[in-house]
C-alpha cells in the first residue's frame, strides 16, 4: 500500500536516458496516425485560417462604404498654424479623440438613415443636454424646403411661395441700430468636446460652421439649431497647394468640368439639412476661377443658398446672399492675440456699421469668443448672426 501512494522522483537517477538519435520520423509518423492528435490539428489550422480572414477583411463597420480622411488635413479655416490639432484637446482626458490618424465616413448620403439623427458621445451614456426652453431655432428640414437628391437624401430647394432656406434656416434678427459684429467659429463636427462646448457655450448669435465629413453630422446641426445658432456648412475647395495639401475627397476642383462641380456639391450638401447656406473650406485656387465660382454660385443661386467666406472671396458677388469675413481672429493661436483680432472687429464695425470676423474651433478661441461677446452690449455694439451680414 505505501507504494502504491509513493511520490514519483523527478528525473531519478535511474531513469533511462532517451536517445537523441531515434527515429524522430517515425515519433512524428506515430503522433499523426493518432485519431485524436489529427483532429486536434485539423481544428487549430482551421481556426487559424479563420483568425487570419478577420484580421485582413474583417470591418466592424461592414456594409457601409468607408472613406478615409487624414485628420492632419483638416486644420484651420487657413493657414493653420504648428500644433493645431493638441490645441483641440486642451485636457488630457480629451487627448484620445485624435489619437486615430483617420476618422471614417459613410459615403452613404443621410437618406440611409432618419433626418433626426441622433449623437453619441465617448463615454457617455446620457442623451444631449435640452435646449433652453423657447430659445432654439425649429428643426429641420422645414416644409416645402427640401426635395430629393443623390441617393433620395433632402437637398434644399426653394419653396413654392419663393421662400429660400437662406432666408428661414438663418437666425430672425432685429437690427437696433448699433453698429453690427459678426463670428463665424467654422471646423466644427471633427471633435465632439469642442463643438459642443461650441454650441453650448457661446451665444447663440454665433454662426457655426460644420465640416461636411463629420460623424453624426445631423445630429450636431440639430443640437446646434437646438441651442439657437444658424448654420453652415463648409465645402472643401481646392487650396493653392492641392494636391499636397488635399481638403477630402469632395472637394470642388477649379479645373473640373461645371457638371462634376455640381455632383460634388449635391453631395456634400446632402449631408445633412437646415444651413442657410455654405462656408469655403480653404480654396484659394478655386475661388480666384471665374467658370468654377460661377458654376458655384448658379449651382446655390437655384437653391436659394447663401455663401459666407473666411476672406478669401471677399471680391466675388454674385445673385445671392454674400458675406466675407474681414479677418481671421485665430491665425495665430493665443489668448492675447485672438483678443487683438476681436476688438480690431470692433474697431471696423464702428467705422463701417458692420464687421465679421472668422474662426476655427478651438477650444481658445471658443473661449475667449465667448468672454469677449458676454462685454459687447455694454461697449455700444450688437452681436449679429452671419445672415444678417449677408447681402446680394
Amino acid at each position: 500500500m505505501a507504494a502504491m501512494f509513493s511520490r514519483k522522483p523527478a528525473y531519478a537517477a535511474s531513469a533511462p536516458v532517451p536517445d537523441a538519435s531515434g527515429d524522430l520520423r517515425a515519433r512524428l509518423m506515430a503522433a499523426v496516425s493518432n485519431p485524436y492528435i489529427a483532429a486536434s490539428g485539423a481544428a487549430c489550422l482551421f481556426l487559424i485560417t479563420v483568425a487570419g480572414l478577420v484580421l485582413v477583411t474583417g470591418d466592424p463597420k461592414a456594409g457601409a462604404p468607408i472613406i478615409r480622411v487624414e485628420l492632419t488635413k483638416i486644420g484651420a479655416t487657413r493657414n493653420a498654424p504648428e500644433g493645431w490639432k493638441e490645441a483641440l484637446t486642451d485636457e488630457a482626458e480629451h487627448e484620445a479623440a485624435f489619437k486615430p490618424e483617420t476618422f471614417d465616413l459613410s459615403a452613404k448620403p443621410i437618406a440611409d438613415r432618419p433626418v433626426e439623427a441622433s449623437i453619441s458621445f465617448p463615454g457617455e451614456a446620457s442623451p444631449p443636454p435640452v435646449a433652453p426652453a423657447g430659445g432654439g431655432l425649429p428643426q429641420a428640414p422645414l416644409a416645402g424646403l427640401y426635395g430629393p437628391g443623390p441617393g433620395g437624401a433632402p437637398l434644399p430647394i426653394i419653396a413654392a411661395d419663393g421662400r429660400t432656406p437662406a432666408q428661414l434656416y438663418a437666425r430672425p434678427f432685429t437690427a437696433s441700430g448699433r453698429p453690427r459684429v459678426s463670428v463665424v467659429i467654422g471646423g466644427l463636427g471633427l471633435n465632439p468636446q469642442t463643438t459642443r462646448a461650441a454650441i453650448e457655450t457661446l451665444p447663440p448669435e454665433i454662426t457655426l460652421s460644420f465640416a461636411p465629413y463629420a460623424e453624426g453630422l445631423q445630429g450636431w446641426i440639430d443640437l446646434a439649431r437646438a441651442n439657437g445658432h444658424e448654420v453652415l456648412l463648409e465645402t472643401p475647395m481646392e487650396p493653392a497647394d492641392y494636391p499636397a495639401n488635399d481638403p477630402g475627397p469632395y472637394t470642388l476642383i477649379a479645373a473640373n468640368r461645371p457638371e462634376d462641380t455640381v455632383r460634388k456639391l449635391e453631395w456634400l450638401m446632402s449631408r445633412a439639412t437646415g444651413y442657410f447656406g455654405l462656408s469655403n473650406y480653404l480654396g484659394a485656387k478655386f475661388v480666384e476661377s471665374d467658370a468654377a465660382m460661377n458654376t458655384f454660385t448658379a449651382a446655390l443661386r437655384a437653391r436659394g443658398l447663401a455663401f459666407v467666406d473666411d476672406g478669401l472671396a471677399a471680391r466675388r458677388g454674385g445673385a445671392i446672399p454674400r458675406a466675407s469675413a474681414d479677418r481671421i481672429i485665430d491665425d495665430e493661436l493665443s489668448a492675447s492675440a485672438i483678443d487683438i483680432q476681436l476688438r480690431a472687429l470692433e474697431t471696423g464695425a464702428s467705422a463701417r456699421g458692420q464687421s465679421m470676423g472668422s474662426g476655427f474651433a478651438y477650444p481658445v478661441t471658443i473661449n475667449q469668443v465667448r468672454v469677449w461677446a458676454s462685454g459687447l452690449s455694454a461697449r455700444g455694439l450688437q452681436l449679429a448672426p452671419a445672415s444678417a451680414l449677408a447681402r446680394r
